[in-house]
């Protein structure tokens, strides 16, 4: 496929594009916007650096199925995913396609979760760890070192383009990762590599379990914990929140402490000037808001993700309430690196729009988000019923799937209690 836009041509060399994907970080977990309970000095100054865009959401607040539709730019099911259990198609297209046909070399490494899996087998543990991806199932991807899933937040078992077997690395799971990214990248530098790198950094952290160690971050003591407002008054809802938010807090903490240990390494390489970074995740937690826990649900806590993004010619230190949906990521970095704009959104068909103009310059987005949920995971506390959603910044409109429509009114700004649960 001719490239809409070569990087050897006379243009000047198009950036680095860095997305780092973690997993259940809510929105509001970020000390700079506002959340007491949140240590995160390496996001901070990454948000200061560039665009925090605070009305982000996921398309559909479950793991595998935000994974399929961010790689693949298409909602659950039409890209062929709509039970938690279903693998990514063999013939799927992705954004390592899309990256590949402009002319960059592309990497993932880290949590794949889109290939097959045996229902029966423990979802946390090494058996869905163990799991080999085939190179042809791997979606495009030049470099790909990962594992399947299994939840393993230390000493996770690696296998890819380099090791046929799944191998063990000692440490917690973020800091293996950044050390194999930089390990990765590195190799490119000593081999003297003139494409520019489409990679995704993709993280485990912060999912149950919480009671997992932190890589030496200590877990919070569940009294100090601050709640948000709509917590559950039940004494068993906030006992529970607080007790697993202890852990949260430890994994945020350890994970924006590898964060920065690879901000600190571009900086040194004198590759941060020249890479487009990305800061999401696929989902957040409820964590006793309304009484719920988990995700799956169209409330705020579920669906909102933290999103920052720095370099390419973003405003630095600015916030954009710009209703953007991890369907739009795709395009929008594509925009951003290689100025392919709309015209990749029709070649790929991507489901979501290209903003990174609205994102340069200002301007209006869309009126509203869509969200849903395709089916319902095997899982406890998860939401039990499909449904699809209207989200803006003032509410959602929820279509469940055998029920009545209902209206979630979001709280603004999002505030935290002033006293502790006991």
């Amino acid at each position: 496929m001719t490239p809409l836009r070569h990087p050897d041509s006379s243009e000047a060399r198009p950036p680095d594009v860095l997305v780092v994907l973690t997993t259940q970080w809510r929105a509001s977990a970020l000390a700079f916007a506002g959340d007491p309970n949140a240590r995160t000095p390496s996001l901070d100054g990454l948000a200061s650096e560039g665009l925090w865009l605070s009305q982000a959401v996921t398309p559909h607040p479950f793991g595998v199925f935000a994974r399929a539709a961010f790689l693949t730019g298409r909602r659950c099911p039409a890209n062929g995913v709509r039970d938690y259990f279903d693998p990514l198609p063999h013939h799927a297209r992705t954004l390592a396609h899309a990256f590949e046909d402009e002319g960059y070399a592309t990497a993932f490494l880290g949590k794949w979760q889109l290939y097959e899996r045996d229902p029966a087998a423990p979802v946390v543990g090494e058996e869905h760890a163990r799991v080999v991806v085939p190179e042809e199932r791997r979606g495009g991807f030049g470099f790909w070192e990962g594992f399947e899933s299994g939840f393993l937040l230390n000493d996770p078992l690696l296998h890819g383009s380099e090791m046929t077997e799944p191998t063990r690395f000692a440490g917690y799971q973020s800091d293996v990762l950044v050390e194999r990214w930089r390990r990765y990248q590195t190799a490119r530098a000593r081999q003297g590599a003139k494409q520019p790198l489409f990679s995704v950094l993709s993280l485990d952290a912060p999912h149950p379990p919480y009671s997992a160690p932190a890589g030496g971050i200590a877990t919070r003591d569940p009294s100090q914990i601050r709640l948000l407002r709509g917590t559950g008054q039940e004494p068993s809802i906030r006992e529970q929140a607080c007790k697993e938010l202890a852990g949260y807090y430890a994994h945020i903490e350890a994970t924006d402490r590898a964060l920065g240990s690879l901000f600190d390494y571009l900086k040194e390489t004198g590759a941060w000037a020249r890479t487009l970074v990305v800061l999401t995740s696929v989902h957040g937690d409820m964590h006793g808001v309304s009484g719920l826990f988990r995700k799956g649900w169209p409330h705020e806590e579920s669906v909102r993700i933290p999103l920052l993004m720095k370099g390419a010619g973003l405003p630095a230190g600015k916030e954009s309430p710009l209703l953007l949906n991890l369907l739009d990521l795709g395009p929008t970095i594509l925009g951003l690196a290689t100025g392919i704009g709309p015209v990749a959104v029709a070649r790929y068909g991507f489901h979501g729009q290209d903003f990174s103009s609205i994102l340069r310059s200002g301007g209006s987005g869309p009126a509203r988000q869509e969200i849903s949920m395709p089916s319902v995971p095997p899982f406890a506390q998860q939401c039990p019923y499909v449904w699809s959603a209207h989200r803006d910044s003032e509410k959602t409109v929820v279509y469940p799937e055998l029920s009545e429509p209902f209206t979630l009114d979001h709280p603004e700004p999002v505030r935290f209690e002033g006293r502790r649960w006991i």
